[in-house]
């Protein structure tokens, strides 16, 4: 199977050895989006409202990059620090995906890269 790595400078740039997503067949894996700007790398401001947007922005343009929409997105992961703060995140979430919505899972960790909140992964069905 080939795998085409997809990159767009309409989110930030992988901080570690990664790609933004791969395309492999009709799957795109794309990896966990944090709250950074694309412009500047740095993590937005406005609180977990504000990263929300930013993580779902990222992601929206990591998926337009390999030519397809939020709707193409099956299942995505959220990875919070602090589960009470679910009811934010949800309503966001919910204005980016209509239904059928896609397969999720919600689990709070200890700490995430650069001390943000906030971090989704995706995969997305490419037909």
């Amino acid at each position: 199977m080939r795998k085409r790595i997809i990159n767009t400078d309409r989110a930030p740039a992988a901080i570690g050895p990664y790609s933004q997503a791969v395309l492999a067949g009709d799957a795109l894996y794309i990896s966990g989006q944090i709250p950074l700007g694309p412009r500047t790398g740095e993590i937005v401001e406005g609180g977990l409202s504000a990263q929300t947007t930013q993580v779902l922005e990222n992601m929206k343009a990591v998926v337009e990059a390999a030519g397809a929409e939020m709707e193409s997105i099956v299942k995505v992961t959220i990875y919070l620090t602090d589960m009470k703060q679910f009811a934010v995140v949800n309503e966001i979430y919910g204005s980016y995906f209509s239904a059928p919505h896609p397969a999720r899972a919600c689990v709070e960790v200890s700490a995430l890269p650069k001390g943000v909140e906030i971090e989704m992964d995706a995969i997305a069905h490419l037909a």
